[in-house]
């Protein structure tokens, strides 16, 4: 699914339930993490519901891409947390900073109908995937 797959879905969902059961729905289509992964080092400070990103690095034919998963104790959590990968996951460090996470979120409607607390740990998800974005770019610039 294409961030602008994503957006037209979105916009032919009426009202803002049919939106939040659509991103309940989506994270329960997130791949599970193992035990092990739901480690203090995974885990997104910032968030009232528990947050662990998992974050890998693939080496292709180019540039680097970052892969990202994840999971949350809170089920519209696990949802911003598939939009979230769907926005940036597979993508070149240089692809994910130039994202413009909160335009994309508010073409979905979401700025203005999560509680500030939710909408402070999205944006504590989206500073932790660009820092790992550019965590690569400074290894890959001293390599």
């Amino acid at each position: 699914m294409t961030i602008e797959s994503l957006i037209e879905d979105f916009s032919f969902l009426g009202d803002w339930e049919e939106r939040y059961r659509y991103v309940i729905e989506l994270g329960r289509e997130l791949e599970p993490l193992s035990e092990e992964e739901h480690s203090a080092a995974n885990k997104v400070p910032g968030c009232v519901s528990q947050v662990w990103l998992v974050t890998e690095t693939k080496h292709g034919d180019k540039e680097p891409r970052l892969v990202f998963r994840g999971d949350s104790d809170a089920h519209i959590v696990r949802g911003l947390i598939a939009i979230l990968l769907q926005i940036f996951s597979g993508k070149t460090p240089r692809e994910i900073l130039d994202v413009d996470a909160r335009q994309i979120l508010q073409k979905l409607g979401l700025n203005e109908h999560l509680s500030p607390q939710r909408s402070n740990g999205l944006y504590s998800m989206v500073g932790r995937i660009q820092d790992d974005a550019r965590a690569l770019l400074a290894t890959a610039s001293h390599a």
